[in-house]
């Protein structure tokens, strides 16, 4: 099955690709580099080389880049800060709507006067979470809530959004934007990496992020193996 996987800083942990041909592609908006084998591809959203924050990826070379290779159907997974006490980390979940309201959406409508109707297709989840199971459990059905970065929110900040959604980053609602406005599928994967900040008495930074997301990453190598295997890797 031709699926292309956008995924973030456990990619550049993970020793899964690491005997996957790395290729750059050209497009409008910049150059990729991405990972292939077979008739799938990856791209680490972050880029390969210096990792950019969320609010410098470039979006839209990714998605056009993945467009321009001939992929419709794309499964992302993102790290996420969890905004209910019964969703802990370590938890999958996949969201089927979003928030997005701190900045304008990424999109390649600039010179035209159009918008797409915002959805998150997610095709391909009912085949994953019913293969993966009963090892994974994934948690559907869930609102993903940006934010902009590269700082994580205050606890105030927490406290108004916490009501919005379920799960909060900062990256999946630009992707799915613009994969709506290309005609991709778009299909939400995303692991909870942490309780957001001030949430069960929890307080985050970097660093104890950085650690949390390495406690997590021989879950995201298993999920990303079975993931290959059920979508014919």
């Amino acid at each position: 099955m031709k699926v292309a996987f956008i995924s973030g800083t456990s990619i550049v942990n993970s020793q899964l690709f690491a005997s996957w041909d790395v290729k750059t592609i050209e497009t409008k908006f910049g150059a990729v580099t991405y990972k292939s084998r077979g008739e799938h591809a990856l791209i680490n959203r972050h880029g390969y080389a210096f990792p950019l924050p969320p609010h410098s990826i470039n979006y839209r070379a990714n998605i056009r880049a993945l467009a321009d290779l001939g992929f419709e159907d794309i499964v992302s997974l993102n790290s996420v800060g969890s905004l209910k006490k019964e969703l802990p980390p370590g938890t999958f979940v996949s969201c089927a709507d979003y928030v997005g309201l701190q900045q304008g959406p990424a999109t390649f409508f600039d010179t035209e006067l159009k918008g797409g109707a915002p959805v998150i297709a997610n095709n391909l989840i009912p085949k994953l979470v019913g293969e993966l199971a009963p090892e994974f459990k994934i948690h559907t059905g869930k609102v993903y809530v940006q934010m902009r970065g590269p700082r994580f929110e205050t606890k105030a900040e927490i406290k108004i959004v916490q009501h919005w959604g379920d799960v909060i980053g900062m990256t999946a609602a630009h992707e799915a934007d613009l994969c709506t406005e290309l005609g991709l599928r778009y299909n939400s994967l995303a692991l909870i990496d942490n309780y957001a900040n001030g949430l069960e008495g929890t307080e985050i930074d970097f660093a104890k992020f950085k650690e949390l997301v390495k406690d997590n990453q021989a879950k995201v190598n298993r999920l990303f193996t079975r993931m290959l295997e059920i979508l014919g890797g």
